[in-house]
This record gives structure tokens, sequence and C-alpha cells, in this order.
């Protein structure tokens, strides 16, 4: 067993080409002992080939993989998945469908002699409990039922680390929440280090204890959810984190900016003429002005609350998310304020050609 303050997980430079396109670009990740932690990012962004570097099903061109303190990968190491110590749960689960689930969850535990696997078996089907069901088929499962049996399955060995490759997309929306919350659970009862990927940032902000946001095969931003929605390192991160709708700004002082709604505040100083700026519809009040800043062009009501799209006078559109009292119409004049200083980065906007003048959403 390596020192307790040894990362679970450290990459150092990793890097993977496949021909001419440099799908991972140096990433540096260290991950914690007992820690959950995301690779978020859109669909081609690295995040699939750098958990498959760490699990061995892929080799790195470059850089160094350690495990537990012992190095797996290098320029001179090239441990077989095997003999990783690592347990993977698969998009689609990877279950045998002519084992019975505790078949399943024994089948890696070869190590153990024959009397103590299916010992070990029920002891982490009780874990994720499944213990009643040990003898019924993966096929006569529900999707949340499958998911625990390939969890327990990748717990099973008592691996050092975790890897989970979109290990929710195969289920119903209505059933995500729910079993994200039963394995955050199950990892935290069995102390367990694990890393899993997603596109999905609702996913990785509810789960995760840290995130590491990629995007063009790097890490944009490693921290934890809070800091990375309040505090971005990135233009890149700030949008594609949460809801986010952007202005045209131009420095007038440290950490002031002008902008089609007025003077702001900033959170950090203004490096540059020309900035971009960043507005979080909660961030956002709306008041009935004759002389607004612009016009109500939608209302999105949930109940608990609404979101109001206002267009501004130069065509700009902004989104305000408010409680559940209906206190404005379509078509009415609003003024738009914002609530504390806003993010800016160097640059001015842009947008799909498509929607020019509409502000990005990433929700």
């Amino acid at each position: 067993m390596a020192d307790p303050d040894t990362p679970a997980l450290r990459c150092t430079g990793l890097v993977r080409r496949f021909g001419a396109t440099t799908a991972v670009d140096g990433v540096d990740l260290t991950v914690p002992r007992g820690s959950l932690t995301a690779l978020l990012g859109p669909s081609g962004c690295g995040k699939t080939t750098v958990l498959r570097m760490v699990a061995g099903l892929l080799t790195p061109d470059a850089g160094v993989i350690e495990i537990d303190g012992r190095v797996v990968n290098d320029a001179h190491v090239a441990t077989p998945p095997e003999e990783r110590n690592v347990g993977m749960v698969f998009q689609d689960y990877a279950l045998f469908p002519h084992l019975s689930v505790v078949r399943n969850v024994a089948y890696g535990l070869t190590h153990l002699p024959r009397s103590q696997r299916l010992r070990r078996a029920t002891e982490v089907l009780d874990l994720v409990g499944l213990a009643e069901l040990a003898d019924r088929f993966p096929t006569a499962m529900s999707g949340g039922q499958q998911q625990r049996v390939a969890l327990a399955r990748a717990l099973a060995p008592e691996p050092d680390l975790v890897l989970l490759d979109e290990p929710f997309s195969n289920l119903d929306a209505s059933l995500r929440a729910e079993v994200r919350e039963e394995v955050r659970a199950i990892l935290h009862a069995a102390d367990q280090t694990a890393v899993f990927v997603t596109h999905d940032q609702e996913e990785a902000l509810s789960l995760a204890d840290r995130v590491a946001v990629m995007q063009g095969g790097r890490i944009h931003q490693l921290a934890d959810p809070q800091t990375l929605y309040t505090d971005p390192a990135t233009r890149f991160v700030a949008e594609f984190v949460g809801e986010a709708d952007l202005l045209p700004g131009r420095r007038a002082g440290t950490y002031l900016v002008d902008s089609p709604i007025g003077r702001l505040a900033t959170a950090r100083p203004v490096e540059a003429d020309d900035v971009t700026v960043v507005l979080r519809p909660e961030s956002l009040t709306l008041r009935r002005q004759s002389d607004g800043h612009g016009v109500v062009t939608g209302i999105s009501y949930f109940g608990h609350d609404q979101l109001v799209q206002v267009a501004l006078d130069d065509g700009l559109l902004l989104r305000a998310r408010r409680g559940p009292r209906l206190d404005l119409r379509r078509a009415e004049r609003v003024h738009v304020a914002v609530n504390g200083p806003v993010l800016t980065f160097p640059g001015t906007p842009t947008w799909p050609e498509e929607a020019p003048l509409a502000g990005t959403t990433h929700a």
C-alpha cells in the first residue's frame, strides 16, 4: 500500500495521436484518494481517450501514468490492463447475459480461491443493495439495477481506482438523478477513488468532488464544481459549465467595463480594451421600465422558477432566471441590472452563424 498522501492517480504530460489528429495534448491530472473526479467536455475533446489510457486499453504516445504511486506507463513501462488493479464500468455495462448476477460479479475474482469468490461477490452485491437478486440474470433487470451490477463487478477485486465511461447515458432521464445518487453513495461507502467521463455538465457538477473540463485534448480547468461555475479559468469553461449569455464590453477602468446594458463592475482586472462579458441568468434583475434596455420576447415557466428572455435594442439576447411570480409579459420593455461583478475574457464575442445576435446557452 502506498503512502496515504500519494494520489490514487497521477497523469503527467499525456499525449495520444490518431494519425495526424492529436486527441490528447499534454494532459496533467492528479486524483486524490477517496475522491470522485469527472472528466467533462464535448464529444471529441479527448476525455474517453484519457480514461482508456489510464485503464491500459490505449498506449500513450508520451507521458507518465501512476496508479497508487506505481508507474504503469512511461517510456519504459507498459503494464497490461489486468495488472493495473483498476475496475472499469463500461457505457453498455458489458454484463454476461448467460451468467447470473452473482457470477457476473465473481467473474473477475480469479485471484481468489474458488470458495471465496462467491462470498466476496455476495458481499459487494450487499453493498450495492442487490443481494436478494444474486441469482437473477441481467436481462431480467432494469437499467438502474444493471448499472449497480456493473459497479459491483468493478468493486469486487478491491481496485485502487474505478473508471466509469459515460455511466448513465443508457438510463432514462427519469432514472439518472436517482442512480447518480446511488452510485455516489456506494463509492463513498466503499471508500473508493473513481474517475468518470461525461459530456453532461449537470451530471458532473452534481456527482463529482472535482471536475476536469476538457476541450481540444487539454484540460482547461480542474476544480470543485462551485469554483468552476463561479470562477472559471477560461472563456470556454465559463460558457460550457452552466448557462451563459455573452455581451461585448469595453474597458472603462481596471475593474469596470462598458456594455450594452451600462457600466458593469468586474470580478477580475480587465485584461484588454475589448472583452467578452459573461452573464449568468440568475445574476440578472429585470424591472418594467418604458425606456428600458430591451423587450421581453419569451417566458419559460417551470413552477419553481422561470426563464425570461430579453431582446436588447441592438438585437442581443439575454436570459434572466426569476422566481415563480409571473409579473412580466411578452412585449413589455424592461430595465436590466446585474447583481454583483461580472466575468470578462479578452476578445469580442462570437456567435453561431445561424444566430449571430443570440447569446449562447449550454444548459
